[in-house]
């Protein structure tokens, strides 16, 4: 198969719809500068990709590629780790070439590329002597899933360097899974969605329409009841009722998401309008019904799943990590397919409250869930230590089942190509970093870009135009949901999207302020666990307060804001009126109601949710009950 050569304007897009109401730009066109996710990108790139492939080399996961059957180590997933530690590799080496890291890349995917079968198979957990037959398991062998990330780190490499070993494995795996699973082969699907999106971008990168059909197959078939029923039922697969049957994402997060971007992939590329629609529908009932204030995702621990509507205790947030990525994933390609700023409005949301709190400052530990609520100091793990995956109360450096970090890793590698879209009228920011952007209209105008900020620390951001035609075009904004005293150049614009269409002048600067200060928010009354309680956000980011903030002795569950003060920056954070309640302990918790005994009055700190636990152990709230 020859793969189609991207133009070097869109190399290294994560997703590239070959067509939508906007065009993503990529790592070639869009570059951090720094700042608050340049940060975060760079210590992802000199940390956290060699802290993964040394847990992964220690747990046996690597070496699973070579092992014995009776040798293997780790979960039936465990191979996918290895696909998505080189698909953040790829990004990386797109983004800034570095021979060392080349190597590493390439002596990986040798050993990948031995173990393949002559037809195309590969997965190290089933099909040799001692193990069970192949697609035995479709409910949790996760088969095509671990394909769906092989895939996805060959469409990264295929769009950043070309064809390599590893394109070609991919697309022996990729035909493989057509002759099995096509037209006339198995009619059935994986317990855990990811070769779907995976497919539609190898079709976008080779042309080859087998890939996009056998995708749409998979989208289809699903729901139709296929997979036997389990103990969660069989919404924990997406298995209950077809795709474009359904209302609102249900089930296991990451499982949710992941397919709802796989069928928007679909949909796009077969012109299939009702799928798009249903899709769509899904995410707007989703948002509105089941999304934790942090944009987190599934409220379930025991099948990590979305909870019923409005059910999103904050003590038990499960919000996994992974399913904050495929909430990014889906609402890029919504935004993408339609413009509308509220999925953008949702990345930002979870890029700032999800993706930025997961790991930590140094990229060596991270978080699994993301609870609002810790009730208890957490404990932290050594730093040799392998944990369960929901166990851990800190940030861990390694789990059993360790997907959050290698998908953590590709997503920091390739962030930069969610900041910006073009269509053929001009160019739109999406998200607001420091930056340089450089790229060509459809039409051969090329439009130049720096971007100079400190967001979201204040909401100054100044553009200055590098390059510009000499005929009008259109710079559209982004005007954040919350940001209801915005300006542009002076003049006040209404949240949604501010354009400006002329002539520019090359060294001419558009400059937007956003109204970045502390606010209360309360939730809708019908999420009972939170009802009478208030949260505080500045800007983008949720706040949280951390007993390590609070005078000795004094738990965060004492806390009571005084909601008719407003909160106001301060103390290296957001300063709050609260009052410190000291309860009582009754051999019975129930009482008449009444005043609370022993207030006092404080003023109490709140620092940025992605920040805790950073400073040690500690108990923390996003929710305060108000009085």
């Amino acid at each position: 198969m020859t793969i189609n050569e991207a133009p070097p304007t869109v190399s290294g897009a994560p997703a590239l719809p070959s067509h939508g109401r906007l065009r993503p730009l990529g790592l070639s066109e869009v570059t951090l500068r720094p700042g608050f996710w340049q940060r975060r990108q760079e210590v992802n790139r000199s940390a956290t990709l060699a802290h993964i492939e040394h847990w992964l080399e220690r747990a046996g996961w690597l070496g699973n590629l070579e092992a014995a059957p009776q040798d293997r180590r780790g979960r039936e997933f465990s191979d996918s780790e290895i696909y998505k530690l080189l698909e953040a590799m790829a990004w990386e080496l797109g983004r800034s070439p570095d021979p060392e890291l080349e190597e590493r890349y390439r002596a990986i995917v040798r050993r990948v590329a031995a173990v393949q079968q002559p037809d195309g198979y590969l997965n190290t957990n089933f099909g040799r002597p001692g193990q069970q037959p192949r697609y035995s398991d479709l409910e949790w062998g996760h088969e095509l899933y671990c394909y769906g990330h092989l895939i996805q780190a060959a469409v990264a490499r295929a769009r950043t360097f070309g064809t390599d070993d590893l394109v070609e494995v991919a697309i022996r795996a990729a035909d493989h899974v057509c002759d099995v699973f096509g037209p006339d082969g198995i009619a059935s699907v994986c317990g855990h969605p990811e070769i779907e999106p995976a497919l539609v971008e190898l079709y976008r990168v080779t042309g080859d329409r087998r890939y996009l059909e056998q995708a749409r197959l998979f989208v289809e078939r699903r729901g139709r009841q296929t997979l036997a029923d389990i103990e969660f039922g069989r919404a924990y697969f997406q298995d209950d009722m077809p795709v474009r049957a359904a209302s609102v994402l249900r089930g296991h997060a990451v499982r949710a998401t992941y397919l709802a971007a796989g069928a928007v992939d679909v949909a796009i590329e077969t012109g299939d309008g009702e799928l798009l629609n249903a899709v769509t529908r899904q995410w707007r009932n989703t948002v509105a019904r089941r999304t934790y204030l942090t944009g987190g995702m599934g409220s379930r621990h025991q099948d990590e799943a979305f909870g019923e509507d409005f059910v999103l205790p904050p003590d038990r947030a499960y919000s996994e990590t992974c399913a904050g990525i495929g909430s990014v994933m889906l609402s890029w390609r919504l935004l993408l397919a339609h413009g509308d700023p509220r999925y953008a409005d949702l990345i930002e949301r979870t890029l700032f409250n999800v993706i930025a709190t997961a790991p930590s400052d140094d990229g060596t530990r991270f978080f699994y869930t993301n609870t609002l609520h810790q009730r208890v100091l957490g404990t932290e793990p050594p730093a040799g230590t392998l944990v369960p995956r929901a166990a851990s109360t800190l940030r861990a450096p390694w789990f059993g089942v360790s997907c959050c970090p290698t998908n953590l890793a590709r997503t920091f590698a390739s962030l930069a190509g969610y900041l910006a879209t073009s269509d053929d009228d001009g160019l739109q920011l999406h998200q607001y970093a420091a930056a340089e952007i450089r790229t060509s209209l459809p039409d051969g105008r090329e439009i130049g870009l720096e971007i100079d900020t400190d967001y979201p620390v204040s909401g100054r951001i100044s553009v200055r135009i590098t390059e510009t035609p000499d005929t009008p075009w259109t710079l559209t904004l982004r005007i954040p949901q919350w940001a209801g005293n915005a300006t542009l150049d002076g003049m006040a614009v209404s949240p949604g999207q501010a354009r400006l269409r002329r002539r520019f002048t090359a060294g001419e600067t558009v400059v937007l302020d956003l109204a970045v200060r502390p606010r209360l928010t309360a939730a809708d009354p019908r999420i009972d666990s939170v009802r009478g309680c208030v949260a505080v956000e500045r800007g983008p980011v949720v706040y949280c307060v951390e007993s390590v903030d609070l005078p000795p002795h004094v738990p965060v569950d004492t806390l009571r804001l005084d909601a008719s003060v407003p909160p106001a920056d301060g103390g290296g954070g957001v300063v709050a009126s609260c009052r410190i309640t000291s309860p009582v302990d009754q051999e019975w918790p129930y009482l008449a109601p009444g005043p609370e005994a022993s207030v006092k009055s404080a003023e109490v700190v709140l620092r940025p949710y992605h920040d805790w636990a950073g400073r040690g152990p500690s108990t923390m709230r996003v929710w305060l009950p108000a009085y």
